[in-house]
């Protein structure tokens, strides 16, 4: 993924993600990492049909060193596009407020995930409801930073 131009990366669609992509990347990211009484982070995958970056804004949690994203669609019975890319590429790019770093993705372990979970849900309690929603398990995200 060398020939990835992961400094232009394809942004959401107009509405609230891509205002809230643009306060947080206009501001390098002094605005925008902390909302609506949580974290978030800019993740950048590599679309799995046009080969091109893709940034997606997303609560995180932190587990060692390594980034924590739920792949809940809101619930939706389809796993997000996002989360289908990774699955592919796992080769991703993170911001977390004006840090940025390469990271390798994975889908977490089952044990991974029942501990995961509790600490995401006090991130963002929704995710509780995302899941009654949903007959798919959600997925939890493990990105390691790589040098």
């Amino acid at each position: 993924m060398n020939d990835i131009d992961w400094d232009n990366p394809i942004d959401p669609q107009p509405g609230w993600t891509l205002d809230h992509v643009k306060l947080y990347v206009g501001s390098g990211g002094t605005e925008g990492q902390f909302w609506n009484n949580t974290q978030t982070l800019l993740l950048t995958t590599v679309g799995r049909k046009s080969g091109k970056p893709v940034r997606t804004p997303l609560i995180y949690g932190e587990d060692d060193g390594r980034y924590l994203i739920v792949a809940s669609n809101g619930g939706d019975p389809a796993h997000p596009l996002w989360y289908r890319n990774l699955t592919e590429h796992p080769e991703v790019r993170v911001q977390v407020g004006p840090k940025i770093v390469q990271g390798v993705a994975r889908t977490a372990t089952s044990e991974e995930r029942a501990a995961f979970w509790p600490q995401m849900v006090r991130h963002w309690p929704s995710y509780d409801e995302y899941r009654t929603k949903t007959d798919r398990e959600i997925p939890i995200v493990v990105i390691d930073p790589v040098a």
